[in-house]
């Protein structure tokens, strides 16, 4: 089997941004690898993450039962996982993920208030995913921490990249569901042992390439 590294991280958080600055790395280190992002808008199978994240079965984040988002979300990482990356990774690939199981488990974990409830869901939707599913574990998840505050500021004028109109989507508009996912964030990150990346320092945002420097440090030991 190959390698699954995935970077994911709270709203505002620069997830994108490390994304591509890792691709860059790995393309000067000559590194062979292959990438893959989620949700895959490219796909037709995104369509009810579209119709969910547009609003179209409630207006609200918590309108929708964390389990039924979950499916819509898996559904697409099975079919992406099938048609476009299995092969490359079962003969000992190198397997970049912007965002993957990952997201469920923060976005739809910020909907449970019961730290038990919590513990269902999460073990739910990993024997659902990597068990029912067969779809990949990640070797390491770099979870991306700006806080909730900072992260409203920064995504206040940014387009959502799936909508014609730019228009944002049912997480991105809920503050309240921006502050649980933050919560759920940290909640997930202690229970899996993810690598979480503290995105601001003594008060200050630190620079894309601080934080690209340690992710890709990181990277290097399981490679």
């Amino acid at each position: 089997m190959g390698k699954l590294f995935v970077i994911d991280g709270t709203d505002g958080s620069g997830k994108q941004t490390q994304f591509e600055k890792l691709k860059e790395r790995f393309d000067q280190e000559g590194i062979d690898y292959r990438t893959v992002s989620f949700p895959n808008y490219d796909s037709r199978s995104s369509s009810l993450v579209k119709m969910y994240l547009s609003g179209e079965f409630g207006d609200h984040a918590k309108d929708i039962s964390p389990y039924i988002a979950s499916t819509f979300y898996a559904g697409d990482r099975y079919a992406t996982y099938t048609k476009d990356y299995k092969e490359y990774y079962e003969n000992g690939g190198i397997i970049l993920a912007d965002r993957y199981t990952t997201a469920n488990m923060v976005h739809q974990t910020g909907k449970i208030e019961k730290d038990e409830d919590k513990e269902k869901f999460l073990n739910w939707l990993s024997d659902f995913e990597f068990g029912l599913y067969g779809l990949p574990k990640p070797d390491e998840v770099f979870l991306l921490k700006m806080p909730v505050d900072t992260a409203i500021e920064l995504i206040k004028d940014r387009d959502n990249k799936f909508t014609h109109s730019g228009e944002k989507d049912i997480h991105e508009r809920d503050v309240q569901h921006l502050r649980d996912s933050y919560q759920a964030a940290c909640y997930v990150a202690k229970k899996y042992n993810w690598y979480a990346i503290e995105c601001v320092k003594d008060g200050e945002i630190r620079t894309r390439e601080d934080i690209h420097e340690e992710i890709f440090q990181e990277i290097k030991k399981h490679i």
